[in-house]
């Protein structure tokens, strides 16, 4: 009778957000860019959702699978917001007043600490800033007027950094750090929302910098190359198994 086979298990760190998440696997993005980081020592899972806001993430996040298999969870990105702030008289599907939005992020924390991970394997992202004028452009060609404003985006990115405070869990806030000393924050963004490739390559800067710590001791997994028996190849390569 065979012995049942062991596996080989996987640290992951989970991206959990809106259309900047789902788009950072793109070619020179934040998550493919952490994720190269992390070859060999952790899989990086990308579950972003085009569009959704805050209050939808709360209602699907008890269903993500990888979210119960809590033990092999390393860290989890929290990055909603550009969609919650839209205005409500002209975006009512995405919209998410204000106080709700801090009361879902901190239920997001919630769960996650009820399902085993723990504030400090948290980092919440603020929106970025909203560059108005290019934004004002892409409604323009999709035919509606304006829909965000930036001053608006700025209060939700101010209610996650104290929702990350009240929830004991790691922030980054680009909406300050793109902003800072008055520098061009439209260099960061390709159409006024969403990231170019030199946002991208802010978020992923600064989010290892918060990151690192969480996954430093995470070991290389499985032996170099160099470093296994050509003769006996088992005895290298399922040593720790």
């Amino acid at each position: 009778m065979m012995s049942k086979l062991k596996t080989i298990v996987w640290p992951q760190v989970i991206l959990f957000g809106d259309s900047i998440t789902q788009n950072s696997f793109q070619a020179n993005g934040w998550g493919a860019e952490i994720a190269n980081k992390l070859v060999r020592k952790c899989d990086v899972v990308n579950r972003g959702f085009s569009g959704y806001n805050s209050r939808w993430a709360k209602i699907i996040l008890p269903h993500l699978n990888n979210i119960n298999n809590i033990n092999n969870i390393a860290a989890v990105t929290v990055f909603f917001g550009a969609n919650d702030s839209a205005l409500e008289d002209k975006t009512p599907q995405q919209h998410v007043p204000l106080k709700e939005y801090s009361e879902n992020l901190k239920e997001i924390s919630e769960f996650l600490a009820s399902a085993g991970v723990s504030a400090d394997k948290v980092i919440f992202i603020t929106p970025p800033p909203l560059h108005e004028s290019a934004w004002e452009k892409e409604c323009a060609l999709k035919g509606y007027p304006l829909n965000r404003h930036n001053s608006v985006t700025g209060q939700y990115a101010q209610a996650c950094v104290q929702a990350a405070g009240q929830c004991g869990a790691d922030v980054l806030d680009l909406w300050t750090l793109m902003q800072k000393d008055g520098q061009d924050y439209s260099v960061y963004l390709s159409d006024g929302l969403h990231l170019s490739e030199k946002g991208n390559q802010f978020v992923t800067q600064h989010l290892w910098e918060l990151l690192e710590s969480r996954v430093s001791d995470l070991p290389f997994i499985l032996p170099y190359w160099g470093d296994v028996d050509a003769k006996n190849p088992e005895s290298s390569l399922l040593c720790d198994l």
